[in-house]
């Protein structure tokens, strides 16, 4: 029987993982009243692009400017009252040098002056504080992104302890994908990275969208958690991805494609000549010995294309049977060419021909 057979030979082959995933906005913060109102304004449209510091609410200021006024007040009665101490003390100092006041009212004098100016510091910092409050009244936005719609409208009280935040603002571009891969698998993969097997290599990731298109613009693992999730066994790996266009929005589903490491030492047999039993167990046919038909267990644990990557059971230089393989027995002697040789058709000998003529006779 005439068989067509390639020659194995190792090769550097990436070990290409698809993983699942789910986008994640790059920064995502929440819009919260630092002081009690009633919003008197909202100064910006739901879904659109803010920038960071632009003023998006307006709450009801007039509580806090007047206590602004009068911690401003109260500051400029602790300012006057520390000139009239300072004055007195100074006034007591040359008396009581010559005992014309007693030293404990030169004494009483000084610590009113250092009160005064300790009263100072108290009501400048309960102005500051009321400066703050009345600066909170219109609230900005922590970052810029585009922002979501508006929890409330105007004429709503809000409060510092609500449990809804007024807006979310999340930016976009670029964007995080956040990919899960099994720790077993992630072990494994740094088991023969630490033998040898394996060599660390970093490859822009792809991704496949849920309508089954690939997002025509490439990303890079960023990092990978050092935990696994006790709930699902998987280590999380987030990749970082433009997306100037917003075509990606967080929460979408999508599948992560990318070359974890190379395996220097792999072998590509073309899927057909590649068999598997009932248990899943991958076998070839090679030219043994004598040219006879010899079947191998090999492990082929992944595909690349449209070959098999073959890790274990074959040596380099073994031939593998691609073609004629569906007829083969173990140990059955066979006329091995290279594959995909042209076939010569010849006509059919003398005795050939008696025999058939002699099998329809008989039949």
């Amino acid at each position: 029987m005439q068989v067509g057979y390639v020659v194995a030979r190792t090769s550097s082959v990436p070990i290409t993982v698809e993983l699942p995933g789910r986008t994640v906005a790059f920064q995502s913060s929440e819009v919260r009243p630092q002081v009690a109102g009633v919003i008197q304004r909202r100064f910006f449209a739901e879904g659109s692009i803010v920038k960071q510091g632009e003023p998006l609410y307006q709450i009801d200021s007039s509580l806090y400017r007047a206590a602004a006024d009068q911690a401003s007040a109260n500051l400029a009665s602790a300012e006057a009252t520390a000139a009239a101490a300072k004055t007195k003390a100074e006034r007591y100092r040359p008396l009581a040098a010559i005992e014309a006041v007693s030293k404990q009212d030169y004494t009483d004098a000084l610590a009113a002056q250092r009160q005064a100016q300790a009263s100072i510091l108290q009501n400048r910092a309960q102005l500051e504080t009321a400066r703050i409050n009345l600066r909170f009244t219109t609230v900005p936005a922590p970052i810029s992104g585009r922002i979501g719609r508006s929890l409330f409208t105007v004429g709503a009280l809000v409060t510092t302890s609500q449990a809804n935040p007024l807006a979310t603002i999340q930016q976009l571009d670029p964007i995080y994908v956040d990919i899960q891969q099994s720790a077993s698998a992630l072990l494994s993969l740094r088991r023969s990275l630490a033998s040898g097997g394996a060599i660390p290599t970093r490859a822009p990731v792809r991704l496949k969208l849920e309508d089954g298109e690939e997002y025509a613009r490439r990303g890079s693992v960023e990092f990978a958690e050092a935990v696994v999730d006790p709930s699902t066994g998987t280590v999380t790996l987030r990749a970082r991805f433009p997306n100037p266009d917003g075509m990606l929005l967080p929460g979408m589903f999508v599948r992560a494609v990318f070359d974890q490491a190379i395996d220097p030492n792999a072998i590509l047999v073309p899927q057909a000549a590649v068999s598997r039993d009932p248990k899943g167990n991958a076998s070839v046919w090679v030219v043994g010995p004598g040219d006879k038909a010899i079947q191998k267990t090999i492990v082929a644990p992944r595909t690349q294309g449209e070959f098999w990557v073959v890790t274990r059971g074959l040596s380099p230089g073994d031939r593998i049977i691609t073609q004629g393989t569906s007829k083969l027995r173990a140990d059955a002697r066979i006329r091995a060419v290279a594959a995909d040789s042209p076939q010569r058709i010849e006509a059919p000998s003398q005795a050939e021909m008696d025999q058939r003529r002699q099998g329809r006779k008989a039949a």
